[in-house]
């Protein structure tokens, strides 16, 4: 992954300051899963959908590149389990979860070989037939978003990637999820709108998606 894929500065920075808001759709998981799955949230953040999934019976570990999110997240929630990596290879055996959580996590992954490498990395850790629960960011039909991904498009080289606040994030064309999904089959689907950490209303995907043969 190139230093823009791992923004791990960017996020210890904003620990303090950002809330997370994507819903978490407990319902359509525990109709998929049985108690007491073991479940990875792969971008925890502070640890909010892992305290949801465990209160919900499920063996939920999150890990992240951010230590301070980490810290916070545990001092929130001591008994979370919150794990420190490096964005890169997850301390986990091959098949070693029923479900992964990717949480507004495409979107802070800008480039194609970050985001291939992560989701080959997420269908390693996943056993067969495990579960992919995504939910995150299409491309945004209001001026001010189409505004700055005219902006970064030639910085880039791909519609939908813009700068934030010194970052780099990226929303997805219908075109591009389905290259990413393709070795996963999608069960379940959604849109709901959420506030964003930094306070706008946006459109966000949400879908569970099985993990097809190796």
């Amino acid at each position: 992954m190139s230093g823009l894929d791992v923004q791990a500065e960017y996020w210890n920075g904003a620990a303090a300051a950002k809330s997370f808001t994507h819903p978490l759709p407990l319902e359509e998981l525990h109709a998929r899963l049985a108690p007491g799955a073991a479940v990875l949230d792969y971008g925890c953040g502070y640890g909010r959908a892992c305290a949801k999934l465990a209160a919900a019976g499920f063996d939920a570990v999150g890990i992240d590149i951010s230590e301070a999110l980490l810290r916070r997240g545990l001092g929130m929630d001591p008994g979370l389990r919150l794990l420190p990596f490096d964005g890169r290879c997850a301390p986990f055996a091959d098949a070693s979860f029923d479900a992964c959580l990717l949480v507004a996590v495409l979107t802070c992954i800008p480039g194609d070989a970050g985001l291939a490498r992560m989701l080959a990395e997420v269908r390693r850790l996943l056993r067969p037939g495990g579960l992919l629960f995504v939910s995150d960011y299409p491309l945004q039909t209001d001026a001010r978003n189409r505004a700055r991904y005219a902006e970064s498009a030639a910085e880039f080289g791909a519609y939908g990637v813009f700068r934030c606040e010194g970052a780099v994030f990226r929303h997805f064309s219908e075109e591009r999820l389905r290259e990413l999904l393709a070795p996963f089959t999608v069960l379940w689907r959604r849109g709901v709108r959420v506030e964003t950490m930094n306070g706008h209303e946006s459109d966000v995907f949400q879908l569970i998606a099985r993990k097809t043969s190796a």
